[in-house]
């Protein structure tokens, strides 16, 4: 990274280095957690839709239901798409899929006992990976860091 740097800044002037060493470095902490969390969702034999598809029933807390439009509001998706993972998850045996007792127009959908125990075990090799990665800092470094990040994410969220 700071051979990527060093030979930007030499071809563009004005480029602040910190910034571009930032950045690039930030990117590549991305796509490592990303081949990392991918690895790990492959040895439970998930993609990465079907996890975080779970991972939204999951978050609501129990009973772990949602309605298929939350659930397409939640992961930025179509209604109509939404329809085909959870077909597909169905099938899979990771949720039920009901009509709502309150009101019988609505379906909801449901985390089954083999889905909550899928992602609880995926879930858990995830923060591992997660923790290998940042427990490399001292934890006073770690609690400086997520201070920085958090600031740089708040300005984000003004412009959102």
């Amino acid at each position: 990274m700071d051979a990527h740097v060093d030979l930007w800044t030499g071809q563009l002037p004005g480029l602040d280095p910190d910034v571009e060493g930032i950045t690039v470095r930030m990117q590549v902490l991305t796509r490592y957690l990303e081949r990392r969390r991918e690895a790990v969702l492959a040895e439970y034999g998930l993609q990465l839709w079907e996890f975080k598809t779970l991972h939204m029933l999951r978050r609501g807390g129990t009973p772990y239901r949602e309605t298929p439009g939350g659930l397409a509001k939640q992961l930025g998706m179509s209604a109509a798409a939404l329809t085909n993972r959870l077909d597909a998850l169905e099938r899979r045996g990771f949720i039920e899929r009901a009509h709502d007792r309150d009101d019988r127009r609505k379906v909801v959908a449901t985390l089954t006992p083999t889905g909550s125990d899928l992602w609880e075990r995926a879930i858990g090799q995830i923060v591992k990976v997660e923790e290998e990665l940042i427990h490399q800092l001292p934890a006073a470094d770690r609690t400086r860091l997520d201070d920085l990040l958090r600031q740089l994410v708040l300005v984000t969220e003004k412009d959102s």
